[in-house]
């Protein structure tokens, strides 16, 4: 039963990910017909390659500690305080997480490149500087540490530290030898996480490093795409896949350690009001946080979008209705019709994300043995390979009955469906883990089949979490963009490849459209995850 679950996940991966995979570093690294393993050397060595591996690392350490500098208090406060509109708040600091990088880096372009708030007020530019990058990146990843340590914190209960304080240790005393090592792991967790996604970033890099600065991510796109340099695009993707399959390694000893450490309580017993002056100064610490890092660039997207030559209008998006608005040649069609392409592309690659995922989750509902651990650990390594090594891949090896896929509309929603499984899995997994086996027992006892006891049985207990995934993989397939640039068509571009293109060019009119297409890619994601959050906060399901 386990193994007929794995064909259809396993197949996809094969099919759609290690054979492109395989064939796109295969041709960097082969020479003749004979592997070239000495050109990893060569390239390692280059000084324009430990560059980009510096900086890579540099920035993405330099991220991890700014995020966790910024995001600790506010974990804190959704942990412990109770406030009015702390449900609101929670979904508005999730948001920038399920944007897509290519809107985050429009946002702070919009902030703080030319013509930006900072320029306007002070004559203060900060793109193609590092720390348009970092504030960034803060501002993408400061849900992570809010969730994932905000999360834990919630369920430990106060009432230890109260029992080290009456015993005679200070606030901070009590806090270093009780909390802090009961928080450690959910802490080491989330640096793990942002580190991860810093140190794969693309989109951000991108729009604000401009040509000063490149990650892996980046460095391999230019090499693959602008100057053709498969050995040296090859060589990094495998760096960078070694590098990543560490952190997750990191990632899942720390994760199974939280786990096995910690007893944890109902987190309705350990919030209440904010109590003194101290703790109200840091709630409002906090809510200007979220406003300066948040809502902020988000406000300045918007309203650069309607902000025309003329004065405040729709122009900028009544010119995405139209094909070289201004003189423009960026676009085959009308910027709007990549919203309606996007949604389509992220509807079948959320489904496809859905039966790949859930079969996946289903045969890893039962821990047992290395083959399982492996399956597990293969579902993840998506998020080790650049993204943009898959694109490439993709169009040379899909090009050949009875696969050539090449010029099917199909292509993009598996490269987004790839990104999707994920989360998926890892948004199921742990409430089908949670279903009694009796339950499923019981049906089979009394003559169901394997598939009636598990549309009788699991799916009506994991339905809430369905949609959860659902909602999920419908996002990050929206956003999907180091693949997509690659094989998105130029009649049916994607929302996040077209407001690349749009910034790629230069003239007022592009800009705008950048900037109204990115807002209406924001409100997508926006209430999708505000329905997300609904789901997740019903208190008539099981969650």
């Amino acid at each position: 039963m386990r193994l007929g679950l794995m064909a259809v996940p396993v197949a996809f991966f094969a099919l759609f990910f290690a054979y492109p995979v395989t064939a796109i570093v295969g041709r960097g690294l082969k020479a003749e017909g004979d592997w070239q393993f000495g050109r990893i050397g060569e390239v390692l060595s280059r000084p324009d390659i430990l560059d980009v591996l510096c900086f890579t690392t540099w920035q993405a350490l330099a991220s991890t500690a700014l995020t966790l500098l910024i995001a600790l208090p506010g974990a804190y406060v959704f942990a412990r305080f109770d406030f009015p509109g702390k449900q609101v708040l929670r979904a508005v600091v999730t948001v920038p997480f399920v944007l897509p990088t290519v809107v985050v880096g429009t946002a702070f372009l919009a902030l703080l490149g030319r013509g930006g708030l900072l320029d306007e007020l002070w004559g203060v530019r900060l793109d193609t500087t590092v720390w348009a990058i970092l504030l960034a990146h803060v501002f993408f990843n400061y849900a992570v540490v809010v969730r994932t340590v905000g999360g834990l914190w919630s369920q430990l209960d106060p009432r230890q530290e109260e029992a080290a304080r009456v015993l005679g240790a200070g606030r901070f005393a009590a806090f270093r030898r009780v909390t802090l090592p009961a928080l450690a792991p959910a802490v080491a967790a989330a640096a793990l996480m942002v580190f991860l996604f810093t140190f794969t970033s693309f989109g951000v890099v991108q729009i604000l490093g401009g040509p000063a600065y490149s990650t892996l991510e980046v460095e391999i796109y230019r090499q693959t795409a602008q100057l053709l340099d498969l050995p040296t695009a090859a060589v990094l993707t495998l760096v960078q896949f070694a590098a990543v399959g560490g952190i997750l390694a990191v990632h899942a000893a720390t994760v199974r350690r939280r786990e096995r450490a910690l007893k944890l309580v109902d987190p309705a017993q350990t919030s209440r009001r904010p109590r003194g002056v101290g703790q109200w100064a840091l709630l409002g610490g906090v809510l200007l946080t979220a406003l300066l890092l948040i809502l902020l660039p988000l406000g300045v997207l918007v309203e650069r979008s309607f902000d025309g030559p003329g004065g405040y209008s729709f122009g900028y998006y009544e010119a995405l209705q139209s094909v070289g608005a201004g003189g423009s040649s960026t676009f085959l069609v009308p910027p709007l019709e990549a919203v309606g392409n996007s949604l389509r592309y992220a509807l079948v690659a959320t489904l496809i994300a859905l039966v790949v995922g859930g079969l996946a989750a289903a045969a890893l509902t039962r821990r047992a043995g290395r083959l399982v651990r492996g399956f597990d650990a293969l579902l993840m390594l998506p998020l080790g390979v650049s993204a943009v090594t898959v694109g490439f891949g993709f169009l040379i090896t899909l090009d050949k009955p009875p696969l050539d896929l090449r010029t099917s509309w199909i292509l993009v929603p598996l490269a987004q469906a790839l990104v999707g499984v994920p989360f998926v899995v890892r948004t199921m997994l742990p409430v089908l883990r949670a279903v009694d086996d009796r339950l499923r027992e019981a049906a089979s006892v009394l003559g169901a089949s394997p598939l009636r006891a598990w549309r009788e049985v699991d799916l009506p207990l994991v339905r809430r979490a369905v949609l959860v995934a659902a909602g999920f993989a419908f996002a990050v397939s929206l956003g999907e963009f180091g693949a997509t640039v690659f094989i998105a068509r130029p009649d049916n571009p994607t929302l996040p490849v077209a407001v690349a293109r749009l910034l790629g060019r230069s003239g007022e009119l592009n800009y705008g459209q950048a900037m109204a297409l990115s807002t209406i890619l924001m409100l997508v994601c926006a209430v999708s995850l505000l329905l997300l959050e609904r789901i997740r906060t019903d208190r008539s399901g099981e969650f």
